[in-house]
């Protein structure tokens, strides 16, 4: 299986945010930054504050694709 974040990047582009916006906003460091622009896992801490900082739920940001 792999981790996708498009969902995340096309939900900032909705809400007119970019990554780094989203990195100020929600505490994110840059090594975490890097992670989800590769589509890499990051940690269930990163991922909560991610969906309180855009009041949104797991599934508006992770997609889980099968090999």
């Amino acid at each position: 299986m792999e981790v996708s974040y498009n969902p995340l990047f096309k939900l900032l582009i909705d809400k007119g945010m970019k990554k780094t916006d989203l990195a100020k906003k929600a505490d994110l460091t840059a090594g975490t930054l890097a992670k989800l622009s590769k589509h890499q896992t990051v940690s269930m801490e990163t991922l909560i504050k991610i969906c309180l900082c855009l009041d949104c739920t797991f599934d508006a940001i992770v997609e889980i694709k099968q090999k």
